[in-house]
């Protein structure tokens, strides 16, 4: 099995290392590791992050540093759908994104 980052996942963490950039680039490698560590995981561990079945019954989630890996799992791959802070309201940005 291995683990794919769809395009708006990649935006958000294009996102999140323009705020580490600005704020701690040591912090940004750190997270980018982490983040790298995580998808591994999930790779061997697909369902080990929690269901949030109420946005999308197929939608699992995992955090990292105040923030939620947000993937779905398939037959032969983990698909990383959005990295999201965990402070957001989550409900409202998949209601967004299934409206598109």
């Amino acid at each position: 099995m291995q683990y794919v980052i769809a395009q708006e996942a990649i935006r958000d963490l294009d996102d999140i290392l323009d705020y580490f950039l600005n704020q701690n680039v040591d912090g940004g490698e750190r997270f980018i590791k982490e983040f790298n560590k995580k998808c591994k995981y999930l790779t061997q561990f697909p369902n080990i992050g929690k269901s949030y079945a109420n946005f999308d019954l197929n939608l699992r989630g995992i955090p990292i540093d105040g923030y939620i890996i947000f993937y779905r799992v398939f037959e032969d791959n983990v698909v990383i759908v959005r990295v999201i802070s965990g402070y957001r309201d989550l409900k409202s940005i998949f209601i967004d994104t299934d409206d598109k």
